[in-house]
C-alpha cells in the first residue's frame, strides 16, 4: 500500500501550487547535475497522480517547476541554465541563509567525502532554526551504497537472498564509508523530533551510470579510443555491483519531495544482478570491438583512483523494495545497464557529443589522397579505411579464429562459415591476379564500417567507391538507425574541392566538416602538445629576435648611408655656395682694385713717410683730400 500522509493529496487539491526550491551542492558535479536538471524540468507535485507516465513540464502549462539553489565547487563553474540561483565558497551563516530560504535540501555525499562535515553542519544548523522556519521542509541526504559494504546477506545458507531496506539496522559499511553512516543516523535521528516540520529522509544509492557516465567512464572511454587491444577488468570481476541510473535517482528525490512518505529510508538500485564482468563486457560490446581482459586491482593505479576501485570492487545483492512499494516508482532503466546497453551508449555520445564523422574522399591516382585521408585521420581521431587494409584485416581474422578454435559442437558452424568464407576470398583473389572481385570487397568494406570503432568514431573511406553502382550498392542503406530505433545518423556534407596542394585541401575538408567530436587529447598527448607549443613559443622569440636584429642593422646602415649622403649633399651645397659668391664678388674686387685700393695704398705710404702721432686719423684725413669723386 502507499506510504504517504493520508491528506497530502487533499491539501494539494486545496491550497495553490508554487513553485518549489529545492537546494542541491555541488551541482557541477556529475550526480548533482543530473538530478538538478532532471528535477528543474519536473512540475511541483505531478508524482502525485497514479500512473502517470511522465512528470516532465509542459512548456504550454502554467504549471510551476522546481526552482533549483545549488552551489558549485569550481569556482569557474558557468551559470547552469537549469539553477535559479548558483553560489561558490558560501560562508557557513550565507549558506544557513541560503538553506532556510529553500524548502528542500538535497545533500549529495555519493561522490564527495570531503562534504560529509557540510552535511553533518547543515542538518545541525536547520535543526537549531527549526523555530524560525516560515514552512516545512525536507531534507534528504543521497549516500552512497558502500555504506553497506561489509553487511552479511540475511540468510547465511542462501547467499541468494537480497538485502533489502528492512535490513538498515544491520548494515555494516566499508571501513572508510563509516562517517557516511554516521551523518545517515545522525539526520534520521533529528528527523524524528518535529516530523510536520523538518522530515529528513536518507537514500542510498547504487553505482550510478548514464548521461555521459561518471563511475563507469574509464571503461567507456577506453573501449571507445581503441587505444588498448581490450578493456580491462580489474579483479575476477565475478562481484554484483548494485547499480541505479542518474536519472532514476533523480525519479526518487522527486517522488519523496511530492509524496513526503512515512518511511525514511530508501534503497536506490535498479533490478538488475550484473557482475562487473558483466557490465564491463557489455560496454566492449556496445563501444568497442569488445575484448575484455581480467587484470590485477593493483594494475588499475594511474587509470582509476582508489576509491572508484573500492566502488567497483564492491559485492551486494541487495533490492529496492521500498520505492516500489512505498512510492509507485516504474525506473526507466529498471533492467539495469546491461540490458539497456544501447540507450546509455546512445546517452554517453549525446551527452559528450562523440558523434561521428564520416568522410568518403575519392580523386585520380597519386593526387595525395592518403596524405590528406592520414591529416584527417590525425585531426578528427577516425579510422583510416583502404581497400587493401580492409581485406587484409578481414583475411588476418578469419586465419586467426580458425587457429585459436578447434571445431567442436558449439563452435562448428561458425567455424565452417569462416572457414568457407576465407576459402572464397582466396580463390577470388587467385583468379582475378591478387584482386577481389566487387562483391566481396563490397561486403568486406561494409563489415569494415559497421564495426563498432568505424560506427562510434567515424572514419575517412579512402579511394573507394570507384563507381557509381559500387558507391549505390555501399551507401544505399547508410542512413539505418541504432537497434532501438531512437537516434539517426547525420545528413551526410556533398562537397567537392578542386585540386590544390594537401595542405589546402585539409584545411578546407576541416573547414567543412567542422570541429572534431571526439575525446579531447590524453594526458600524453597533452604533454607533447604543451612541449610543442613551447617549442613553437621559443622558435617563434628567437626568429623575432633575428628579425630585430636584421632590422637594427638595416636600419643602422640606411641611416649611416643617409647621413653619408647628407654630408656629400652638404659639401657640395657649401662648394656651389662659395663659386657662386666668388662670381658675384669679381665686379666688386675690380671695382676696389681700381678706384679704391690706389688711394688706401697711397695714403698709407705717405703714413709711413710722416710717421704722424695718430696713423689713423692721418690716413683718415688723407683719404677724404684724395677722394677721387671730389
Amino acid at each position: 500500500m502507499n506510504d504517504l500522509h493520508s491528506n497530502q493529496t487533499t491539501n494539494m487539491a486545496n491550497s495553490e501550487r508554487r513553485a518549489t526550491r529545492v537546494f542541491l551542492n555541488n551541482i557541477d558535479s556529475y550526480s548533482s547535475k543530473n538530478i538538478a536538471q532532471f528535477l528543474s524540468s519536473c512540475v511541483v507535485g505531478a508524482s502525485l497522480g497514479e500512473g502517470e507516465e511522465e512528470d516532465k513540464h509542459d512548456a504550454s502549462s502554467d504549471e510551476p517547476c522546481f526552482q533549483i539553489v545549488g552551489t558549485v565547487a569550481n569556482k569557474d563553474a558557468k551559470q547552469e541554465s537549469f539553477a535559479s540561483e548558483q553560489y561558490w565558497s558560501l560562508s557557513r551563516d550565507e549558506l544557513l541563509q541560503c538553506l532556510m530560504r529553500c524548502d528542500v535540501i538535497v545533500y549529495n555525499i555519493t561522490e564527495h567525502t570531503d562534504l560529509i562535515d557540510e552535511a553533518t553542519w547543515a542538518i545541525s544548523a536547520l535543526h537549531s532554526e527549526i523555530g524560525h522556519f516560515e514552512s516545512p521542509k525536507i531534507f534528504i541526504l543521497l549516500s552512497p551504497i558502500l555504506t553497506w559494504a561489509m553487511t552479511k546477506p540475511p540468510d547465511p545458507d542462501d547467499p541468494d537472498i537480497p538485502l533489502t531496506e528492512e535490513d538498515y539496522k544491520k548494515r555494516r559499511p566499508h571501513p572508510n564509508f563509516k562517517e557516511h553512516t554516521s551523518t545517515e543516523r545522525l539526520v534520521l535521528k533529528l528527523g524524528k523530533t518535529k516530523k510536520s516540520i523538518l522530515g529528513t529522509y536518507i537514500v542510498t544509492s547504487g553505482l550510478q551510470y548514464g548521461m555521459g557516465e561518471n563511475m563507469f567512464h574509464f571503461f567507456f572511454q577506453t573501449a571507445w579510443l581503441g587505444k588498448l587491444s581490450s578493456v580491462p577488468i580489474f579483479g575476477p570481476g565475478t562481484n554484483n555491483i548494485p547499480a541505479v541510473h542518474v536519472h532514476d535517482l533523480a525519479r526518487v528525490v522527486q517522488k519523496i519531495i511530492d509524496h513526503k512518505p512515512k518511511t525514511h529510508y530508501f534503497i536506490a538500485v535498479d533490478d538488475s544482478k550484473s557482475t562487473f564482468e558483466d557490465i564491463v563486457k557489455a560496454i566492449a560490446s556496445a563501444v568497442g570491438p569488445g575484448q575484455t581482459e581480467k587484470v590485477l586491482k593493483e594494475d588499475a593505479s594511474g587509470n582509476i583512483t582508489e576509491t572508484e576501485l573500492l566502488y567497483l570492487s564492491v559485492n551486494l545483492r541487495i533490492e529496492s523494495v521500498f520505492i516500489k512499494e512505498r512510492l509507485n516508482i516504474n525506473l526507466d532503466f529498471e533492467s539495469g545497464i546491461v540490458d539497456n546497453i544501447v540507450r546509455v551508449v546512445e546517452e554517453f555520445k549525446q551527452t559528450r557529443k562523440l558523434l561521428p564523422i564520416k568522410i568518403c574522399l575519392l580523386g585520380p591516382p597519386a593526387v595525395g589522397k592518403s596524405t590528406v585521408a592520414e591529416e584527417l585521420c590525425k585531426y578528427y581521431k577516425l579510422n583510416h579505411v583502404t581497400v587493401d587494409e580492409a581485406v587484409s584485416e578481414k583475411i588476418r581474422q578469419l586465419e586467426e579464429l580458425l587457429e585459436r578454435n578447434e571445431k567442436t559442437a558449439e563452435n562448428e558452424e561458425l567455424l565452417s562459415a569462416a572457414e568457407e568464407k576465407l576459402k572464397a576470398i582466396k580463390n577470388s583473389m587467385l583468379q582475378n591476379g591478387g584482386q577481389l572481385d566487387n562483391q566481396q570487397i563490397i561486403h568486406i568494406i561494409m563489415e569494415k564500417l559497421n564495426s563498432m570503432p568505424c560506427r562510434n568514431q567515424g572514419f575517412v573511406l579512402d579511394g573507394y567507391p570507384k563507381t557509381y553502382s559500387q558507391a549505390n550498392e555501399l551507401f544505399q542503406d547508410e542512413n539505418m538507425e541504432v537497434e532501438d530505433g531512437r537516434a539517426t545518423e547525420p545528413k551526410y556534407n556533398k562537397v567537392m574541392i578542386p585540386d590544390c596542394e594537401n595542405v589546402a585541401v585539409v584545411e578546407k575538408i576541416i573547414k567543412t566538416v567542422g570541429r572534431p567530436m571526439n575525446y579531447g587529447l590524453s594526458p600524453e598527448e597533452m604533454e607533447e602538445e604543451k612541449k610543442r607549443k613551447e617549442h613553437e613559443r621559443h622558435q617563434q622569440l628567437k626568429q623575432e629576435e633575428a628579425e630585430n636584429k636584421l632590422r637594427e642593422t638595416m636600419e643602422n646602415d640606411k641611416f649611416a648611408s643617409l647621413l653619408e649622403e647628407w654630408n656629400r649633399n652638404t659639401a657640395e651645397v657649401e662648394k656651389q655656395e662659395h663659386e657662386l659668391l666668388e662670381a658675384r664678388s669679381v665686379p666688386m674686387r675690380h671695382y676696389l682694385m681700381k678706384y679704391v685700393m690706389p688711394t688706401v695704398v697711397q695714403g698709407l705710404v705717405d703714413c709711413c713717410k710722416v710717421k704722424p702721432d695718430d696713423p689713423v686719423d692721418f690716413l683718415a684725413e688723407h683719404l677724404f683730400r684724395s677722394n677721387p669723386d671730389d
